[in-house]
């Protein structure tokens, strides 16, 4: 006589089973959103970074003045005394680098706004100036920071780029004010 084996789980098992994957995601998903938003927070860092040793390059290589601004709605320079979302010296409304062509701004690159990251600089717009790519008014430096008051208390999803007076930009984890 065959006897038919039987294959596959029992409803016992599948359950039990359920009921540990559910326990796991309830205690990974605080430590995911975390991780999304120091990634959001690092990618908008990096994103002026990149900015900056690309206005400080091309100020260089054209012997122009390139000017990083922050942007309005209609990707136009923001006035010195106009302020974003949260004050003159907030930068999440997004940026601009501009190159002095023949008197008039021709635009290099642009990154749009992003409300979930802060973004506090020291002034409202630099300038690269050739032939060195130094940068008008010395020392400058970003904090970003996650939106909301609970991540934005850690430090680890914190970061700060500085720009020297020479035009060298530098990140790193952490706010500006803190050690690095």
């Amino acid at each position: 006589m065959i006897r038919a084996s039987n294959q596959g789980f029992t409803l016992v098992e599948l359950c039990v089973v359920l009921a540990a994957m559910a326990i796991l995601a309830t205690f990974a998903a605080p430590s995911f959103f975390a991780w999304q938003t120091r990634d959001q927070v690092d990618a908008r860092a990096r994103a002026l970074f990149s900015t900056l040793s690309l206005g400080r390059a091309e100020a260089v290589r054209r012997g122009a003045r390139v000017t990083l601004c922050r942007i309005d709605a209609s990707r136009h320079c923001l006035a010195a005394g106009r302020s974003c979302e949260n004050g003159v010296t907030d930068w999440s409304c997004g940026w601009a680098l501009f190159v002095d062509r023949d008197g008039a701004p021709a635009l290099l690159r642009m990154q749009p706004a992003m409300t979930s990251v802060a973004i506090t600089g020291t002034s409202t717009e630099l300038s690269f100036t050739p032939p060195s790519g130094q940068v008008i008014g010395g020392f400058r430096s970003f904090d970003f920071a996650p939106r909301g008051p609970g991540p934005a208390a850690n430090p680890a999803s914190r970061r700060c780029v500085r720009l020297a007076a020479g035009g060298r930009a530098r990140m790193t984890q952490g706010a500006c004010g803190a050690s690095a």
